[in-house]
């Protein structure tokens, strides 16, 4: 089959997925070289379920089919998807192709089945894997049944945590991308994919109510969600300029209607501000900001 990145989604994050879809053909040499489709939770029923519950980190937890990032169970379709034949690039809507994915899709992958970037110290552990960007090569993840595989996350048959930091695969099959990859929140000349992972600055929801879950940190932790209470402007200005000017692009295709981009910004998915930087950042060359 055609190499494809999959990008997950949901309507939370729909727009955020139109937006890294397009980056990924627009900053590639051989756009043709490739597919690009977003995964949809509501088009895998079970993620959907009411009244489900998970084993996350020992603890069991209900399942909201409707949180921020209920997509992230998608990041192991991809195998299932392809019918496990040919190479796959999954990510997170919040990725933006920077380089040419074409060639992270022929990158040699030296036998191993999984290739992502190692992020030491993350979440306390010395052998952090971050899943958010994965090259996969699906003829060797036959195991990945992704039906069977949400059957046991619900049924409690193994930890979330465990299926999300890879640690029920064999670790021989596992290589490790050049963290360029996988950029966190650095935009450089050398970026290949940008991640924005810090989800409080994220360029798009600049003044917007934060809508996703602030975790507890001591007794004063009230203090802290009052006046973190809204998303807050990116440090770096270059970020933003990128996201618009691939929203930009969409808007003037009409792959993203004017009236689609104000019913996203009425359910407060993007910032209310995102017509006038459509307009402002049309046509930003990137090569020219990083170079």
């Amino acid at each position: 089959m055609k190499p494809t990145v999959f990008i997950q989604a949901n309507d939370r994050q729909l727009l955020g997925a139109k937006i890294s879809a397009h980056s990924y053909k627009r900053a590639s040499a051989r756009p043709d070289s490739f597919d690009v489709k977003i995964m949809r939770v509501q088009d895998f029923p079970r993620i959907m379920q009411q009244g489900q519950s998970i084993l996350r980190a020992g603890t069991v937890r209900p399942w909201e089919p409707d949180d921020l990032q209920s997509f992230t169970p998608l990041r192991f379709a991809p195998p299932s998807l392809m019918n496990f034949e040919g190479r796959a690039v999954v990510t997170d809507p919040d990725c933006f192709g920077v380089g040419d994915v074409a060639d992270l899709l022929e990158q040699d992958m030296e036998g191993k089945a999984i290739m992502a970037v190692a992020r030491p110290g993350h979440n306390n552990q010395p052998d952090y894997i971050a899943t958010s960007v994965m090259l996969l090569d699906t003829s060797k993840l036959k195991h990945w049944q992704f039906e069977r595989d949400l059957d046991d996350l619900f049924n409690h048959r193994f930890d979330y945590v465990d299926w999300i930091e890879l640690k029920r695969e064999d670790r021989s099959t596992i290589g490790f991308l050049d963290p360029h990859w996988n950029d966190f929140d650095r935009l450089s000349p050398e970026t290949g994919i940008l991640h924005t992972t810090k989800r409080r600055t994220q360029p798009w929801k600049t003044g917007l109510p934060v809508d996703y879950t602030l975790r507890e940190r001591g007794p004063f932790d009230f203090l802290r969600r009052w006046t973190n209470r809204h998303y807050q402007e990116h440090p770096d200005p270059k970020q933003e300029a990128l996201v618009y000017s691939l929203l930009a692009d969409l808007v003037d295709t009409g792959e993203v209607t004017r009236e689609e981009l104000k019913a996203e910004m009425a359910a407060n998915h993007v910032r209310h501000d995102s017509l006038r930087l459509v307009d402002r950042y049309r046509g930003w060359q990137l090569l020219d900001a990083v170079a």
